[in-house]
C-alpha cells in the first residue's frame, strides 16, 4: 500500500511528472492499493480541460489500475475540482474529504490535511466558498480560456501570500488533529498539503497516536510504504 501527495505536476515541471511516471511504472505496481491524498495537479480547473499532461497521467494511472492496483483520490486545496469524469478516464475512485481505512488491522484515518490548518483564518475561508456547490458550477461554466487566466492569477497570489505568513500559521493544529482522530476513533492519521514529512508520535486522554505527514515532489520522489504493519517514508531522486 502506497500513499502518495502534493506533486504539483506542471507543464512546467518535466522532472516531476517523469519521476511520477517511473514511480506508478516500477514501483505502485507492488501494492495492492495507491492513496493519492490532494495536490496531485498545481491545479486544476475543471475535467473539461484535456491538457497533453492530464492525458498522459490518466494512462499512467489506468495502465497501473490494469495491473491489479487500486487507485483512490482525495482532492486538495489545489485540484478539489477534479470530478468523476477524470476519475473514470484515470481508472480511480474518488473519496470524500476523509477516509477511515484499513492498513494491516489499523484503522487509519486520511486526508489531503488542509482543513488541519485552522489557524489560516483567510485560507478557510476561501475554502468553505469554493466547496459549495453554486461557486464550482459557476467556475466551471466560465469559459476554459478565462478560467486558466483565473487559476495563474490565483497561483500568483496564493505564491506571495504564503510567503508573507508565519510557518506556525500554515502548519495543522494539535487541537484539531485530536478531534478528527476523536471522531473517527482511531490513532493513526495520514495527510499531506503542509510539506514537513515526518512521523509525529503523540498521545490522546493517555493513549500514544500518531501523525504521518506525506512528503511534496518538488525536489525529489515521496511517498509512505505501508507492508506487513510496518509504515515508511520513502523518496526517489530525480533523474
Amino acid at each position: 500500500m502506497y500513499f502518495i501527495a502534493d506533486l504539483h505536476l506542471s507543464e512546467e515541471r518535466a522532472d516531476i511528472s517523469a519521476c511520477f511516471f517511473d514511480f506508478l511504472k516500477n514501483t505502485a505496481p507492488s501494492a495492492k492499493q495507491l492513496y493519492i491524498l490532494g495536490d496531485l495537479f498545481e491545479y486544476w480547473i475543471g475535467d473539461d480541460d484535456v491538457t497533453p499532461l492530464s492525458e498522459a497521467v490518466a494512462e499512467a494511472l489506468r495502465a497501473l489500475t490494469s495491473k491489479g492496483t487500486d487507485v483512490y483520490f482525495i482532492q486538495g486545496n489545489r485540484d478539489f475540482l477534479v470530478g468523476k469524469r477524470y476519475a473514470e478516464r484515470c481508472g480511480m475512485t474518488l473519496l470524500p474529504d476523509t477516509q477511515l481505512i484499513d492498513i494491516d488491522g489499523q484503522r487509519a484515518l486520511i486526508m489531503h490535511g488542509d482543513t488541519l490548518c485552522t489557524r489560516d483564518v483567510d485560507y478557510q475561508k476561501f475554502r468553505a466558498k469554493s466547496r459549495t456547490w453554486w461557486w464550482q458550477v459557476f467556475m466551471t461554466n466560465l469559459p476554459l480560456r478565462l478560467r486558466r487566466h483565473i487559476a495563474q492569477r490565483y497561483r500568483a497570489k496564493s505564491a506571495m501570500s504564503t510567503a508573507q505568513k508565519p510557518q506556525e500559521i500554515m502548519d495543522v493544529t494539535q487541537a484539531e488533529v485530536e478531534k478528527e482522530l476523536r471522531a473517527a476513533n482511531c490513532d493513526l492519521l495520514i495527510h499531506g498539503h503542509t510539506h514537513r514529512p515526518a512521523i509525529h508520535q503523540f498521545n490522546i486522554d493517555g493513549m500514544p497516536a500518531k501523525r504521518i505527514v506525506l512528503g511534496d515532489w518538488y525536489e525529489q520522489g515521496a511517498w509512505l510504504k505501508a507492508e506487513n504493519g510496518k509504515l515508511e517514508l520513502l523518496n526517489q531522486p530525480f533523474n
